[in-house]
């Protein structure tokens, strides 16, 4: 498996990238086929429904990045991490905690995202 603080960050540097090519790309590399994601305010499934969600909230939420907070987990084929939103130079509008569980073959299957509060 994976290194769940590798996973994480590699996870994050998908939401973080501004280019779409780069994200397809990254999505391709590091997701199954028909991955899904689901979590209180949006959701996707495969490769194409997970960018345009991406895709969406970045253009909701332009100026701003996820960085990673504590440290990641894992047991078995899932990692949990935490996570909060902020804008550049600004403090976080958002934390959340996301479950990922793996394929068999180490990519992203599922993810399951839960806030840890109201968006600011």
């Amino acid at each position: 498996m994976t290194d769940p603080d590798t996973l994480a960050r590699g996870y994050l540097a998908l939401w973080n990238d501004p280019d779409a090519t780069s994200r397809s790309r990254r999505l391709s590399d590091g997701w199954a086929e028909d991955a899904r994601y689901v979590d209180p305010m949006m959701a996707g499934e495969g490769h194409a429904g997970i960018a345009a969600m991406i895709a969406s909230a970045r253009a909701q939420y332009p100026g701003h990045a996820f960085t990673l907070r504590g440290a990641p987990d894992a047991h078995g084929r899932f990692v949990r991490f935490s996570w909060v939103m902020a804008p550049d130079h600004g403090g976080p509008i958002v934390s959340g905690t996301d479950i990922v569980r793996l394929s068999t073959d180490g990519r992203i299957a599922e993810v399951i995202g839960f806030l840890d509060g109201p968006v600011a």
